[in-house]
């Protein structure tokens, strides 16, 4: 072992030839790249094609069918699912939603407390439970007491995915990156993670964020969300949102609404019906008199085929706003709605789900990013992370709030949850991580009992087992684990670890843990933080071998820098998230952090080689 203060020394790099084999791993991994960094098709399914491809290509890639197919049989595969089955379990309790109050109350109106608040709660828990869930339920939580104190949402949420990211670093089952960098670990240099083995360094780079982000970084972040902004005013819905009465000779007088408009060649949406001053809720069954006002979303180029075709006019003088659409507690109201990655509506258009028939609400615009989308929305392919602005009933909201396709960035009125049960999931999980940080049992083993128990309590019922998994996570760390294998056998992780080792000639051997601190974050960021720990670590380890450093150390850096994507939207599942509620622009994560990525970047190799040495 070299120490951490070793000086520069000259590296004679015996170079591996390059093989058939070689490069037929090589193509596949530039393949897959190129589909992740595009996202031609979802990763999950970038992932097994990989794997069929690598099984097909057998006499090149070394992989036989049993070790394509191996990752489903992974303990880390399996561990992943148990744990977010688990996870799921204490979202249906409402355990962290009454944390959530309780940080609520804690931090009133005070903006600095909000911040503090968010960190805490965002990021203690993460360090247990998977972080997505985490965050998927801290978002309406926070979202309202922005709203309550006056702070823009912008201030909050990213602080809320990066500390859930960085509070995902304290143990072994923070994150799903974490068990796959330790399943390759064992299988590499035969140490894998045990379940606090690198919770004091977890402990300082979760500190250093924090302070990062309740100083520095909150000066940074941007307000482009209005403190208690309207919504109609937030998505620009001002040109699009007006009012229209029925003229007495109108073509549509004694017809329902719904028949009266259904084949309209005009491009517009009924918000609602005013008759003699009253509000109708769902106005679609009642018949059109002369007189009646209708608020419609429509664009300017459209009103002039609406009031031609349909016999309506124009009210110049009327002027749309959040608190007209939802007069009462009874009628309609305005609600964001975010598409998480696992939602089936990826890469689904409105119209071919009949969105407003199923979920009976209406879209009357898209965020996606900084962007929106207020044209031929009902064509529009749904990307994960877009976030939708809606209309409806109170009714519709708590059964969308109970749908996985859809995070409702509001708290809702019923929302259900199993509250006797919260005592029960929390001794559940005490027993999962405390019998396996004993070493009882093996984490996967505590894991599935934990699965088991909770079906058994009663904290999850027997059909809902399968509603909390991310199959697009599991399918993505199934079809990618071959690649790993591959990289190993044909000896293409020698070649690129000797290419690794070449930077020992200009660099110490600290250096060359940093410089893979950050390559592996800049891999991070191009495809997803499970992918990149599987493709980088065979690099680290063989280039730690190479120049005779520590390869455990180097195992550590490419696990934390793979949670450590802050400066895009797009690396990490939970900057998605906030992306659409928070009206971030995608320089937005740069700004705030690429001097945290730096900064951890420094501080996470100085705790690697302070506390393990390299």
């Amino acid at each position: 072992m070299l120490p951490a203060t070793a000086v520069f020394a000259q590296t004679t790099v015996d170079m591996p030839p390059v093989t058939a084999e070689m490069a037929v791993v090589f193509l596949i991994a530039a393949a897959a790249l190129l589909l992740f960094v595009t996202e031609l098709v979802p990763a999950d399914v970038t992932a097994l094609m990989v794997m069929v491809a690598l099984i097909v290509l057998g006499p090149f890639t070394q992989i036989s069918p049993e070790e394509g197919v191996s990752g489903f049989s992974n303990e880390a595969t399996i561990t992943v699912l148990a744990m977010l089955v688990l996870s799921f379990g204490i979202t249906k309790t409402g355990a962290v939603q009454r944390l959530g109050e309780r940080m609520v109350s804690f931090a009133g109106t005070d903006q600095r407390r909000q911040l503090l608040a968010t960190l805490a709660v965002a990021g203690v828990p993460s360090g247990i439970l998977n972080n997505t869930p985490i965050v998927t339920m801290l978002m309406p939580v926070i979202s309202d007491m922005a709203d309550q104190g006056g702070t823009s949402p912008s201030k909050l949420l990213i602080p809320l995915s990066y500390a859930s990211m960085t509070g995902g670093m304290l143990t072994l089952i923070g994150t799903s990156t974490n068990l796959v960098a330790s399943d390759v670990a064992g299988r590499l240099i035969g140490r894998p993670f045990s379940m606090f083995e690198f919770t004091a360094l977890g402990a300082i780079v979760f500190v250093t964020s924090a302070v990062y982000l309740a100083t520095v970084g909150y000066r940074l972040l941007p307000e482009r969300v209005s403190p208690g902004e309207d919504l109609v005013a937030e998505y620009e819905l001002g040109d699009y949102l007006t009012e229209v009465v029925v003229e007495g000779d109108s073509p549509v007088v004694g017809r329902t609404v719904e028949d009266a408009f259904e084949d309209s060649p005009v491009d517009f949406d009924i918000l609602q019906l005013i008759r003699n001053g009253e509000p109708f809720v769902d106005p679609l069954g009642e018949d059109v008199r002369a007189g009646d006002l209708f608020v419609v979303r429509v664009g300017l180029d459209s009103l002039r085929g609406l009031m031609t075709t349909e016999g309506l006019s124009f009210v110049p003088t009327a002027t749309v706003t959040e608190e007209e659409l939802r007069p009462n507690e009874k009628q309609r109201t305005l609600v964001e709605l975010v598409i998480p990655s696992w939602s089936s509506l990826v890469d689904q258009t409105l119209a071919n789900v009949a969105f407003s028939q199923q979920y009976d609400a209406t879209v009357l615009a898209i965020r996606r990013g900084s962007n929106i989308l207020h044209h031929r929305m009902d064509q529009t392919h749904l990307r994960s992370g877009d976030t939708l602005l809606v209309q409806a009933t109170e009714d519709a909201l708590n059964r969308m709030a109970a749908d996985r396709d859809f995070i409702v960035v509001r708290e809702v009125s019923e929302p259900n949850y199993r509250t006797s049960k919260v005592p029960i999931a929390l001794v559940i999980i005490a027993l999962v991580v405390g019998l396996a940080a004993l070493g009882v049992v093996d984490i996967l083993v505590s894991a599935l009992g934990g699965v088991v128990g909770m079906i058994v309590t009663g904290v999850i019922k027997p059909h809902e087992l399968y509603d909390g998994i991310e199959w697009n996570v599991i399918f993505l760390i199934a079809g990618l684990i071959p690649l790993g294998i591959a990289f190993e056998q044909t000896g293409a992780a020698d070649l690129l670890g000797a290419l690794g080792a070449m930077s020992a000639d200009v660099l110490p051997p600290i250096g060359v843990l940093w410089l893979f601190y950050i390559l592996t974050t800049l891999v991070t960021a191009l495809i997803s933080n499970s992918a990149s720990v599987i493709l980088m670590l065979p690099i680290a380890v063989e280039t730690a071998n190479r120049v005779g450093a520590d390869a455990f150390a180097f195992v550590l850096a490419v696990t934390f820098a793979a949670s450590a994507d802050f400066v895009t939207p797009i690396g990490y599942q939970t900057n998605l998230l906030v992306y659409g509620p928070g009206g971030y622009r995608f320089t937005d994560y740069f700004r705030v952090g690429a001097p945290l990525q730096v900064l951890l970047s420094i501080v996470t190799v100085l705790g690697i080689a302070a506390l393990w040495g390299v």
